[in-house]
């Protein structure tokens, strides 16, 4: 089972250059194992974490990724027939904090999110769309994809842009409210955290 622990590292001192042109630096990072649906690692994403690890670095691009992501994604348990799917980590590891027991991945963007490849024996999916045009739309696209398959798919929307925003700003009570409206009954009272 991959969970958060092995599916994420951390470096204190990870390598980074804005661009060929850019002097080396060293920032601390969090490191995202990126896995296909047979748990083979086929890239990895960095995000740049200030050096306190209060929030994201500085710079132009806070989060670089090598490898192949298309279709992939960071993965946080064992899926089996029910899972949720969002684009960011942080987004993915908030709504994680409500619903501990439900397999999540996190596909690294909107449209990763759209491309993002359906394990075999899924039966149904929450999909985690960002509060943005973009997010819905891979959203969409996932959803009737979901469908062509057979799975039962289900667009979960955040109060504010993101499920990492709403547990930070909206609060744990707030978010747990909004998601009780779209999470089906069966799947709350197996995956939900008590509050």
């Amino acid at each position: 089972e991959l969970s958060v622990i092995h599916a994420l590292r951390f470096h204190s001192r990870s390598f980074y250059r804005a661009d060929a042109q850019s002097p080396a630096e060293r920032w601390p990072a969090l490191i995202a194992a990126v896995t296909d649906a047979d748990g083979a690692v086929t890239g990895v994403q960095r995000t740049y974490l200030q050096r306190d690890g209060s929030a994201k670095a500085p710079l132009a691009t806070p989060r670089k990724a090598m490898g192949v992501l298309v279709g992939n994604a960071a993965r946080f348990g064992m899926v089996h027939d029910i899972m949720a799917v969002g684009e960011g980590i942080e987004t993915v590891l908030s709504l994680q904090c409500l619903t501990p027991s439900m397999p999540m991945a996190a596909a690294l963007s909107a449209q990763n999110l759209g491309a993002f490849q359906l394990p075999a024996t899924l039966k149904r999916l929450y999909i985690a769309a960002d509060r943005d045009e973009a997010g819905v739309s891979a959203a969409m696209h996932l959803r009737r994809r979901a469908a062509e398959h057979g799975v039962d798919a289900v667009i979960i929307l955040p109060i504010l842009k993101d499920f990492n925003d709403d547990l930070r700003q909206a609060g744990r009570v707030a978010m747990m409210d909004s998601l009780t409206a779209q999470i089906d009954p069966r799947d709350r009272a197996t995956h939900f955290a008590r509050r």
